[in-house]
């Protein structure tokens, strides 16, 4: 990793009536629209949606840096963000984010379930992204062998 800070741009571009195009160096531009919620068309990614996305891939890739961290045998990890639009204060915004997490280990393999679970639980609390946002994150969590499946929320 390199040294902190680090530094990202995007910049979103869009005229009167088209999606928005967002753009960052040496990325594919993205289009952007706003959700069938807010009387979009539904068919393009929404703001909100983009930042559900990062909550999951960042946990996603934080649990696979802790899990090569400890050693952790796994074969696939699947997480689902799902996020809560409200009103509070006379502001909308989110009240909840839940990442719902399957985490698949190798049959026969002498590892713990619950080490794993811990590593999926440290992967939640250490999420950049998460940590970033003013609002609180749970993790529901299961593992999957094929002989056994742990389960717990946080």
């Amino acid at each position: 990793m390199k040294p902190l800070p680090h530094e990202y741009t995007v910049t979103a571009s869009a005229l009167d009536k088209t999606a928005v195009t967002l753009t960052s160096q040496e990325l594919p531009p993205l289009e952007s629209a706003p959700p069938r919620e807010f009387d979009g068309p539904g068919d393009k990614w929404s703001p909100e949606e983009f930042l559900l996305a990062a909550v999951a891939d960042c946990f996603v890739l934080t649990f696979r840096a802790i899990a090569r961290a400890s050693r952790l045998s796994w074969n696939r990890v699947d997480a689902t963000a799902v996020g809560v639009l409200a009103r509070i204060d006379r502001v909308t915004r989110f009240s909840e984010v839940r990442i719902d997490a399957t985490l698949t280990l190798p049959a026969g393999d002498a590892g713990s379930d619950e080490a794993a679970l811990h590593l999926l639980e440290k992967a939640e609390r250490t999420c950049l992204v998460s940590n970033s946002l003013a609002v609180p994150t749970k993790l529901a969590a299961r593992i999957v062998r094929e002989t056994s499946t742990l389960e717990a929320s946080a």
